[in-house]
C-alpha cells in the first residue's frame, strides 16, 4: 500500500508578546508535557515544533511521544508506547528564532481519537513561548528532565499549548483532510476542557472517511491582526501548507464585529467582511480547495463589555444574508440559524450558551458540528 504524509493534528499559534486571553509563559530546566488529541491516524508519525515568535533559539534537549492510556489522568503515559523523537538523527534539536523543525519519522501506529502525549525537556531559558492560548486542554510542567516519567506527580497545570503546531502521519494515499479555519468557536472556548468536545472534534465523529484538523484561534479576526495574525495573513501557512488539505471550513466574523467595540473603535462594515470572505474563496479555489463558510453566530448581551451593540447586530444580520445567498462558496453551514434563540435571534439559545452569551458549550458545539452537510464535505 502506498502511503503519504497527511496532517493528523494541528494547533495554530500566536505571538506571546502581543494580545492573548491567556498568560504567556517561559521555561527554564523544565519538562513540558502536552496532550494532542489526534484527528486522524497512520502507521508512522512526525511532530512539528515551532519557535515562530521566539526572539532566541529554542533548545530542546529531549523529546518523546507516547500514547495516553484509556482512562489515564493528568500527564500519564503508557510506558510501552514511549518513543524518543530524533531530529536529523540526533536526540535533541535547536529551533532557530522564527523557525520550525520537523522530527524524524517514528514508527508508532496511532488511530483517530488517540491522545498522543508529547514531552519536551527545555534545559535553557526559553523566553516567552510561541503558543496556542485557548486550546481547551491542560498541559503539565515539572522541574528537570522527566520526559520518560510514566506520571508527573505534583506537576503544574497550564491552560495553553506551547511550541507544537502539528503532527503528521503516514496514511493511505488519497487520504484527505479539511482545515477548520477560524476563531474561538473552532478552538473550543466554552467547551469542557480535556473532553475534546470542540465542534471540529464532534464533526469528525460524523465522518466515515478523512478528517478535520483544527486551526482555530480564539479572538482571531478575518481582516485585522490583534490576537494572532488575521485570517488573510495566515491562510497560506495555516491552510494551504497543511499536507493533505482538500477543503477549508471557515468561521470568522464575531471578533471583527465585536472586538473593536471593546477597544473603543468602530466595527468593520458589512462590505469589508464580504470582501474578506470573497478573497478567502478566491484563494481557496485558486489552490484547488473547496470552501465551506459558516454564518456568523449570535452574541447579543455578551458579558464582554463593548462586544455587543445594535450596530454590530445589524451588520451581522446583513453579512449572514449575503453568506446564505451568495454563490462564491462551495457550501454554507448555517451555524447562526442552528444556535440562535428562535424568539430572540440575536441571542444564543440558553441550552447552547457556555455562560458568557458569546461562546458555545458542549451541546452548542454539537449543534454547530451538525450543520455541516457531509454531502458537501467529500473527503
Amino acid at each position: 500500500m502506498t502511503t503519504t504524509w497527511v496532517a493528523a493534528f494541528r494547533s495554530a499559534v500566536i505571538d506571546p508578546s502581543q494580545l492573548s486571553f491567556n498568560q504567556p509563559l517561559s521555561f527554564t530546566g523544565m519538562t513540558l508535557r502536552q496532550i494532542l488529541h489526534l484527528d486522524g491516524g497512520g502507521t508512522t508519525l512526525r511532530v512539528r515544533l515551532s519557535n515562530r515568535y521566539g526572539t532566541d533559539p529554542l533548545s530542546v534537549a529531549a523529546a518523546r511521544v507516547a500514547v495516553r492510556p484509556a482512562g489515564g489522568r493528568g500527564g500519564e503515559i503508557d510506558p510501552e508506547t514511549d518513543t524518543g523523537l530524533r531530529f536529523d538523527g540526533r536526540d535533541g534539536t535547536t529551533v532557530p528564532a522564527g523557525g520550525e523543525v520537523v522530527s524524524d519519522p517514528v514508527e508508532l501506529a496511532v488511530e483517530a481519537g488517540t491522545d498522543l502525549v508529547l514531552s519536551l525537556y527545555l534545559p535553557e531559558k526559553t523566553g516567552l513561548a510561541t503558543f496556542s492560548h485557548q486550546p481547551a486542554e491542560t498541559g503539565y510542567v515539572v522541574e528537570g528532565d522527566a520526559v520518560s516519567a510514566t506520571t508527573l506527580p505534583g506537576a503544574r497545570e497550564v491552560g495553553a499549548r506551547f511550541y507544537v503546531t502539528g503532527v503528521d502521519v503516514l496514511a493511505p494515499e488519497g487520504t484527505t483532510v479539511a482545515v477548520a479555519f477560524g476563531d474561538s468557536w473552532f478552538e473550543g472556548v466554552g467547551t469542557t476542557t480535556g473532553a475534546n468536545r470542540r465542534s471540529p472534534n464532534l464533526l469528525n465523529r460524523r465522518l466515515e472517511r478523512g478528517w478535520v484538523v483544527n486551526q482555530g484561534i480564539a479572538g482571531n479576526r478575518l481582516l485585522a491582526d490583534g490576537i494572532g495574525e488575521h485570517a488573510l495573513a495566515r491562510f497560506e501557512r495555516d491552510v494551504l501548507q497543511v499536507p493533505g488539505v482538500s477543503h477549508v471550513l471557515v468561521n470568522f466574523g464575531i471578533n471583527d464585529l465585536g472586538l473593536p467595540g471593546m477597544w473603543g473603535q468602530p466595527p468593520v462594515t458589512a462590505g469589508e467582511l464580504v470582501a474578506g470572505f470573497t478573497e478567502l474563496a478566491r484563494r481557496s479555489h485558486e489552490a484547488g480547495l473547496r470552501i465551506l463558510v459558516a454564518t456568523i453566530g449570535p452574541f447579543a448581551d455578551s458579558t464582554y463589555p463593548g462586544l455587543d451593540s445594535p450596530e454590530v447586530r445589524e451588520i451581522r444580520r446583513t453579512v449572514n444574508e449575503w453568506i446564505r445567498g451568495t454563490d462564491v462558496f462551495d457550501g454554507v453551514f448555517d451555524v447562526a440559524e442552528a444556535v440562535q434563540d428562535p424568539e430572540r435571534p440575536d441571542h444564543l439559545r440558553a441550552e447552547f450558551d457556555s455562560g458568557d452569551h458569546t461562546h458555545l458549550n458542549d451541546a452548542g458545539a454539537q449543534a454547530m458540528a451538525e450543520t455541516v452537510d457531509l454531502g458537501l464535505l467529500k473527503l
